[in-house]
């Protein structure tokens, strides 16, 4: 059986084709809700987000995601730029508040199709920073200014930079020209693409001059210094597990300060860290993350926490269709 909770949209969701054992209709503190439903069994609680007193100071829904189990709760948002922004989304995002929707029909695709961390983490990803001049998105890489150059190094073993330059280089490739270049090593070979070729740091400088017409050009450096110097941008790949860490900082304690004095940009990848992790991770290593990247499948055609990162990176990228027609029926941008 199911509780619901609403205040401006009690008509909504009063017609909601499901069975309801107990249903309040106002604005109550956060502590009336938990001491009401903390130890009350329910199925599913539809919240209307207005019912919630002082819902747009973010530390209120905190002390609900604390108290209930926020996997049974789906999340009516209001239309209110404060509480339906990015921004916003992805605090709830951090307290596992995981479904949120707009509409009738977002409540009933939930309340049948739960969202996990991986059906919203494209949200979660999203913390772009403003250029001076107001511009969102990121350094924005265009085209007519030569070829675009994106090293990618692993700083951590193993951490995936040859398969993240393959998914890059699939999206990327629906809106350029785009060619991936391995130094010192063959692991390329293994993907099966034309387009995605192998070099010794000797031959690496007349590689790039060999491919200036493209619009982008993805490097795996590895150790190359040689290659690194060629490149507009380093991405610093970090697998945030602790052993990886641990291996990493006896081999070079240094290694998070090299990449801050260098200015490239830490990328930590294959990771599951939430937002609060993060921030602890920084303070930890002195450094500041670029952005955290989840687990990938490079089987899918279309990968929307990828496509997130390149959008920050400044690329034009499609979004992907079946996460935008789910975004449509949630009501969500």
């Amino acid at each position: 059986m199911n509780v619901i909770i609403t205040n401006k949209y009690n008509a909504m969701l009063q017609g909601l084709d499901i069975d309801i054992i107990k249903s309040l209709n106002g604005e109550f503190d956060v502590e009336e809700i938990v001491s009401t439903f903390q130890n009350f069994y329910f199925q599913r609680m539809i919240l209307d987000i207005t019912a919630v007193k002082d819902y747009k100071d973010i530390k209120n829904l905190q002390k609900l995601s604390i108290a209930l189990d926020m996997e049974k709760v789906i999340l009516l948002l209001d239309d209110t730029i404060e509480s339906s922004s990015t921004e916003y989304l992805s605090k709830l995002i951090s307290m596992g508040i995981y479904n949120f929707t707009k509409n009738a029909e977002g409540i009933m695709y939930l309340y049948n199709n739960p969202n996990t961390y991986r059906d919203v983490a494209h949200i979660h990803q999203l913390e772009i920073e403003k250029n001076d001049d107001g511009d969102d998105s990121g350094e924005a890489y265009v085209r007519g200014r030569g070829a675009i150059i994106i090293g990618v190094k692993n700083i951590t073993k193993q951490a995936g930079a040859s398969t993240l330059i393959y998914m890059m280089k699939k999206l990327l490739s629906k809106h350029y020209s785009v060619v991936a270049i391995e130094v010192d090593k063959r692991d390329f070979i293994y993907f099966n693409d034309k387009d995605m070729v192998n070099a010794t740091s000797n031959e690496i400088g007349n590689t790039v001059v060999k491919y200036s017409d493209k619009d982008v050009i993805l490097i795996d450096v590895n150790t190359s210094r040689q290659a690194e110097s060629l490149c507009n941008d380093v991405l610093c790949l970090v697998e945030p597990s602790i052993i990886k860490l641990n291996k990493l900082m006896m081999l070079d304690r240094n290694a998070f300060s090299k990449i801050k004095k260098e200015d490239k940009k830490l990328i930590l990848n294959k990771s599951l860290l939430s937002s609060k992790d993060i921030l602890e991770f920084e303070y930890e290593s002195k450094s500041k993350v670029y952005y955290n990247l989840p687990p990938l499948d490079d089987r899918e055609r279309n990968i929307h926490a990828l496509s997130r990162f390149l959008i920050k990176l400044g690329f034009e990228v499609d979004n992907d269709e079946e996460m935008s027609k789910k975004n449509k029926i949630l009501g969500l941008f």
